[in-house]
């Protein structure tokens, strides 16, 4: 996901960025180059080394660090990212199920009663417009048995 834009802001200590979509907010606390005492950010940059998917930064001592955005978003843990990684998870159980199944793919599109395409692109992990529901049966196909836990965040 490309970064569009980003702001700093030291009274209250974060980054705003604006992504295609939406608009974030990443706190200096979690920045793996921490201000000093009395050092505050005095640049802040969308950064072309990375393809614009993240930014670049500077504090008044000159240290210097980067932010991606997978970072941003993982801070922020919006519902369309919470639904992309858990897609991922799923499709990467699916693929290494596959390896071990001694189903083919004609057999699996058979048994879910779609074509072979379709089953191809449900095991590209990359594939992020496919839906929760059509990986869920490709798992029961594959004879798996998937488990959602909800629990509360360790300190």
């Amino acid at each position: 996901m490309k970064t569009r834009s980003v702001a700093f802001n030291n009274r209250r200590k974060d980054f705003t960025v604006r992504l295609r979509t939406s608009s974030c907010r990443y706190p200096y606390s979690r920045l793996d180059a921490q201000p000093g005492p009395g050092d505050h950010v005095v640049a802040a940059a969308v950064d072309p080394e990375i393809g614009r998917e993240g930014f670049s930064y500077t504090f008044a001592s000159g240290a210097e660090g980067t932010v991606h955005v997978e970072q941003v978003l993982d801070d922020n843990k919006g519902p369309r990212y919470l639904r992309d990684v858990l897609l991922y998870e799923l499709t990467l159980a699916a693929q290494q199920r596959m390896r071990t199944s001694p189903l083919s793919r004609r057999e699996i599109a058979r048994r879910m009663g779609t074509s072979a395409a379709q089953v191809c692109r449900l095991f590209d992990q990359t594939n992020t417009r496919k839906s929760v529901d059509e990986v869920l049966k490709l798992q029961g196909v594959l004879e798996c048995e998937v488990q959602l836990s909800v629990r509360a965040k360790s300190a």
